[in-house]
């Protein structure tokens, strides 16, 4: 009996132990399943937390490969643009050399033809002064030999042909620029007269010219022969 007995108690001891075990591994499962749980929660939130980083990593480095291409392009179109800036400079710079060269030969020209027309204008004026100097003594003779002729001998056919050849001659010069000088009642200038005489004269006033021994003749502006003078006070 006590054997059956302390059968009983070990059959009994084993049992609970048994379910001792038994509840110990459902626990250690149930506290693995919730790790379980837990770690997968972790995962995920980890896994959404870094979603978005990710996305921007990949983005960046699709972007990157891009990126560099277009800084590549905008460095060959800066240089390109540098490059077509300087050539247009130098272009400019050319032109602007040019044109001031340009500009310099037409002012030089344009000075050389007028100082050529003016030295061609002299040398023409010079040319008929030096003519009419030649005539000057023709047309004194013409002048003496008409102040000679009495006023029965200017009826006279030779006469009035001699002084008709004298109005043609001066009208001839007058119309090409000769123009004698006043002298006769003029004051005295240097530049027009020239006074081969003085004396006094109450009736003049001072520094007048009283007589003309030589009639001046003037070309343009310039004087062909001065008159010669008297002058008084």
């Amino acid at each position: 009996m006590e054997k059956e007995k302390a059968m009983k108690d070990m059959s009994k001891e084993s049992m609970d132990q048994v379910i001792e075990e038994t509840q110990a591994d459902n626990a250690a499962t149930e506290v693995t399943d919730d790790m379980g749980e837990a770690e997968a929660t972790v995962a995920e939130d980890a896994m959404a937390e870094a979603g978005p980083v990710a996305e921007e990593a990949a983005v960046e480095e699709e972007a990157a490969p891009g990126s560099a291409g277009e800084k590549q392009e905008k460095a060959v179109k800066s240089l390109f643009k540098n490059s077509k800036s300087k050539e247009i400079a130098a272009k400019d710079q050319k032109i602007e050399e040019l044109t001031d060269r340009l500009m310099r030969t037409m002012a030089e020209f344009e000075n050389y033809r007028k100082r050529t027309e003016k030295e061609k204008a002299t040398m023409y004026d010079m040319g008929i002064k030096s003519m009419i100097e030649k005539l000057l003594p023709i047309i004194d003779n013409f002048e003496r030999g008409l102040g000679t002729v009495t006023d029965k001998e200017k009826e006279s056919g030779f006469a009035q042909g001699i002084e008709m050849i004298y109005r043609q001659l001066m009208t001839a010069l007058d119309e090409i620029g000769l123009k004698p000088i006043d002298a006769v009642g003029k004051e005295f200038d240097p530049n027009l007269h020239n006074a081969v005489m003085h004396g006094e004269d109450e009736n003049l006033g001072e520094n007048i010219v009283s007589d003309e021994f030589q009639k001046g003749y003037m070309y343009r502006d310039m004087v062909v022969r001065h008159s010669m003078v008297k002058v008084v006070n």
